[in-house]
């Protein structure tokens, strides 16, 4: 049906845009929009305007305000180098770094990033090419810069691009600075105010010297180089789906010791329209699918992918059969976590001051395998840049180890404060080495720590609804688990409800007690008697609202594994029945 809806502010920003000082390019395609009978573009396009969310500006690219474009691109740019030249006006000179991924018009809009800064005085190192999002948060670090912008829509669909903005420490943007940038950019009352025009001699060309430094602080977080070293040819799939780990994840595996690593090179292809799979997510079996075809031809021992700005990282293991399948984020953070912790226990480091870092909605096992080896632990909100927040909090107080979080983002170490797709994909190579030194496989591996700690099983699903009716629809859904939480789940009473728009934990019995977070989020969290975790949340990034299932089955031994694993996949499936999914 065709959506004739469309209200008058919706057409008056579209009509400035007609009449404000934009190209013809632009001012056609929105004069295309208007004249269309079906108006659903139009409205998607300009009902709102693109705000930083949990990954900062990320969008369907083309013209309208709700678009990633030049000039939504340029009012953010503009905005941020306001507020940096507040924030930082008692220095001599201000420093930005700027990287792009291997996405459509990534490089123009870098390009537009850079003018812009180097236009405003501001000192901007610009990459020479595509280059991960790990390498910009150490790069900002490194050369001690103020700030810096990314230019990536991580593992979105091709159509998408985004704006990831950092600060000083190389973590993402957060509050105060990220709703204070936005009340700038909201200040720029016409395109005419943001500079377009750059300084060339602002503009610094970053390349090899910088991969090299990255690369080195890469190496330096490995801890068996001899497991490594008596294991260099294992057998290493990797792809990094067309995108910009590239070049820099082979060659940390190289700079380990590695000396067997497989490509898939119809994927080693850089293209952001990602022609061999549909979603450049390593989350998505399809995008693998190369892959695991490659592992099974040269036998491979384990398989590594990495999504566009490599700062995530998916992988599959052989099961006792010998066939390959996916592990999840969550199980790819406790095999990291569990590991790390382990070898910083028997190289004598934990002195009782270390701590590690997950999402509330990753699993709890993180918790445990912490708990059990005496490292404090730390949860925080979905969004990578809680985990920056709580490093650069704790920074010289205590020593963090790891942190992870479900949707695949893992960082071993904090000379970067971001997940890391390049340091992580080491790390899980070396623990495929010591794996096969100790006569196991990676699911041998997850068993044990299975065995040690509980078992647990995670799944998530989403929902998409795509622009405004979609969005109101996602508030509704939040809306009506608000007003109606369900009394059980999977036969087991629902003992805890945690709203953190309000937070407020609320017991079966009727308690409520606060929670201790920095601000409110739009997430709910159903607990029941039975150890089981759901987690409801709109995605801050994609239009989707996306539910988190973690049960717990018992498991007493070995044999009873497979059996474990069919039971609570049973009961996530009660659970999905039960919530009206």
């Amino acid at each position: 049906m065709k959506n004739q809806n469309v209200s008058e502010a919706i057409v008056a920003k579209a009509q400035s845009w007609l009449n404000g000082n934009y190209d013809t390019q632009t001012k056609d395609a929105i004069k295309s929009m208007m004249d269309n009978e079906d108006k659903t573009d139009l409205i998607d396009s300009f009902y709102k305007d693109l705000e930083f969310g949990t990954g900062g500006l990320r969008g369907i690219m083309g013209p309208g305000s709700n678009r990633m474009n030049r000039y939504t691109v340029g009012a953010a740019t503009q905005g941020l180098a306001n507020y940096l030249k507040q924030q930082f006006a008692h220095l001599d000179e201000i420093k930005v770094v700027i990287g792009y991924d291997c996405r459509n018009n990534s490089r123009y809009f870098a390009e537009t990033v850079a003018n812009i800064f180097s236009a405003n005085g501001i000192r901007a190192f610009l990459f020479e090419d595509l280059r991960p999002t790990p390498e910009i948060s150490f790069t900002i670090r490194h050369l001690k810069c103020q700030s810096g912008v990314i230019i990536t829509a991580s593992h979105n669909p091709k159509e998408y691009n985004g704006y990831k903005a950092y600060w000083d420490d190389g973590a993402q943007v957060i509050a105060p600075h990220d709703t204070n940038i936005i009340d700038e950019v909201n200040n720029i009352s016409s395109i005419d105010a943001i500079k377009f025009d750059g300084n060339p001699e602002l503009i610094t060309t970053l390349g090899k010297e910088t991969d090299e430094l990255y690369l080195e602080q890469v190496k330096n977080i490995l801890l068996d180089q001899e497991v490594i070293n008596r294991n260099a040819d294992l057998k290493i799939v990797y792809t990094p789906i067309h995108g910009t780990g590239v070049e820099l994840i082979p060659a940390a595996l190289r700079n380990a010791g590695f000396t067997n690593v497989i490509n898939v090179p119809e994927q080693d292809v850089v293209d952001g329209n990602f022609p061999t799979v549909v979603s450049p997510n390593p989350e998505e079996p399809a995008a693998m699918e190369m892959a695991l075809a490659k592992a099974r031809e040269t036998d491979a021992d384990i398989v590594m992918a990495s999504d566009p700005d490599a700062d995530r990282l998916g992988i599959a293991i052989k099961n006792p059969q010998g066939e390959f399948f996916l592990v999840n984020g969550n199980q790819t953070a406790i095999l990291l976590t569990w590991y790390m912790l382990k070898k910083w226990k028997e190289k004598g480091l934990l002195t009782g001051k270390e701590y590690i870092i997950k999402t509330i909605v990753t699993s709890e096992m993180l918790k445990a395998i912490a708990e059990k080896n005496g490292v404090e632990f730390f949860d925080v909100y979905t969004g990578f840049k809680w985990i920056a927040k709580e490093i650069r909090e704790l920074e010289g107080v205590k020593k963090y180890i790891c942190g992870g979080e479900e949707s695949y983002g893992f960082l071993p170490g904090d000379y970067v404060r971001d997940k890391d797709a390049v340091a992580s994909v080491s790390m899980m190579a070396e623990i495929a080495a010591w794996a096969k030194d100790n006569n196991k496989s990676l699911y041998d591996v997850l068993k044990d720590i299975y065995l040690e700690y509980g078992f647990s099983k995670e799944k998530m699903i989403y929902i998409v609804r795509k622009g405004k009716t979609g969005a109101d629809e996602i508030q509704e859904i939040m809306k009506n688990f608000r007003e109606n939480p369900p009394k059980t789940l999977a036969g087991e009473k629902v003992s805890l409800v945690k709203d953190y728009a309000t937070l407020e934990a609320s017991t079966g019995n009727g308690s409520v007690t606060k929670l201790d977070f920095p601000c409110t989020s739009n997430v709910l969290q159903f607990f029941t008697e039975g150890g089981s975790k759901v987690s409801v949340r709109p995605s801050g990034t994609e239009p989707k609202i996306k539910f988190y299932f973690e049960v717990k089955v018992p498991l007493t031994n070995e044999a009873e594994y497979e059996n474990a694993d069919k039971k609570a996949e049973e009961k996530i499936d009660l659970i999905v029945k039960d919530l009206n999914l």
